[in-house]
């Protein structure tokens, strides 16, 4: 039954982001000259800090973390998730920290959404962050019809899977992006993108979650990232986190 559930509950979600992605208004239009290219991290395991926002910096970029406060210092059998002082020195290294709501629950299983919304906020605001968060991510990339009012009075954007570029007509409350994980060999050619993105300028958005040297099914090695993030810089995009690359496209 559990397993029937799960995939009753998968379809559930896949069909929501569908009926979405086609149907909803409240489209902004993406014009860019450049290729933009934007480094994301979900759940944000502490890994993400001390390999992912290093190999950034090393090439002189950022990225964004979305933060699910309720997952802060816990630890799994295959990764640790970041502590209240590894969001604080994301931000003292000028990465950008979105959210990924308190509990980590999907939307459509959320009660009282704006509670949990809140309570992730103050969270934040406890680990460093100063103004409101302004970009936001489902968790397990699902996203729910009735949440969008909520969602649209606090953020500029909302991001799920989708597994494609944005480009031209996109809703902001829907942003897509590709995931970067495994198997390692999966990850490295992700590069296509990255050409794609060259060929035809729009928005690529990456997300992952941890860059660690056995990853799990969800995350890659570091080399691979530097792979990617190096690959990108060299193709000549312009990388950025989100809400900057929104101010590059003048939203």
């Amino acid at each position: 039954m559990l397993d029937l559930d799960g995939k009753v509950g998968t379809l559930v979600d896949r069909v929501a982001n569908r009926l979405i992605w086609k149907f909803a208004s409240g489209r902004r239009e993406i014009e860019t000259a450049v290729p933009i290219v934007s480094f994301t991290f979900d759940d944000v395991p502490d890994s993400a800090l001390v390999e992912g926002a290093t190999i950034l910096e090393r090439h002189g970029l950022r990225g964004t973390f979305y933060i699910a406060g309720g997952l802060g210092g816990r630890v799994e059998p295959d990764r640790t998730l970041i502590s209240p002082e590894g969001c604080g020195e994301l931000l003292a290294r000028g990465h950008e920290v979105g959210c990924h709501t308190f509990a980590h629950r999907r939307i459509r299983d959320m009660r009282r959404l704006g509670e949990d919304l809140d309570r992730n906020a103050e969270y934040l605001k406890s680990v460093g962050v100063q103004k409101p968060t302004r970009n936001f991510a489902f968790p397990y990339n699902a996203a729910w019809p009735l949440a969008r009012t909520e969602l649209a009075r606090r953020y500029r954007t909302c991001r799920a899977a989708g597994e494609t570029i944005n480009r031209g007509s996109v809703d902001p409350l829907m942003l897509k992006a590709v995931e970067i994980r495994q198997p390692e060999r999966h990850a490295r050619d992700l590069t296509r993108w990255i050409d794609d993105v060259v060929d035809r300028p729009g928005w690529l958005i990456f997300f992952t979650h941890d860059i660690a040297p056995r990853p799990t099914p969800y995350g890659c090695t570091p080399e691979t990232f530097d792979h990617l993030v190096r690959y990108a810089v060299d193709k000549g995009c312009k990388v950025l986190p989100v809400d900057r690359a929104l101010n590059e496209i003048n939203w």
